[in-house]
């Protein structure tokens, strides 16, 4: 049985620069790439948890997360390589891609959720 190779884990300058270069609203601290995305209630805040549980079981790779009613912390690090390696940085761009999409801003069909009406308030996009 063969071992699979060990994965790059990037040091924390090569982090901050891949994160201003690719995920500008991601932050390195303690140890962890994270984000937190705000959202207008309870509602819009499981949605959230829903999806990147999804996008995570979907890629095999398990954030952290801690929520309230109007936010969610994602926190991304690989156990098993103990850093930050092109599976942090993968799953939270998909993340990023998923959460963030306005549909509406892309005229392809998809209206989006009613910006002015507080009954369908979803994500605070950035």
């Amino acid at each position: 049985m063969s071992e699979t190779p060990k994965e790059k884990v990037y040091s924390p300058e090569e982090i901050e620069a891949r994160l201003a270069a690719e995920l500008p609203t991601w932050r390195l601290e303690d140890g962890w790439i994270r984000r937190t995305y705000r959202t207008h209630s309870w509602k819009g805040t499981l949605m959230v948890i829903n999806t990147v549980g999804h996008l995570a079981e979907a890629a095999w790779h398990h954030p952290d997360l801690t929520a309230s009613y109007a936010w969610v912390e994602v926190r991304l690090m690989n156990h098993h390589a103990k850093g930050i390696t092109d599976k942090d940085f993968a799953l939270a761009r998909k993340i990023e891609e998923v959460v963030m999409w306005q549909p509406g801003k892309e005229g392809q069909g998809l209206e989006g959720t009613p910006e002015k009406d507080l009954r369908f308030a979803y994500v605070r996009y950035d």
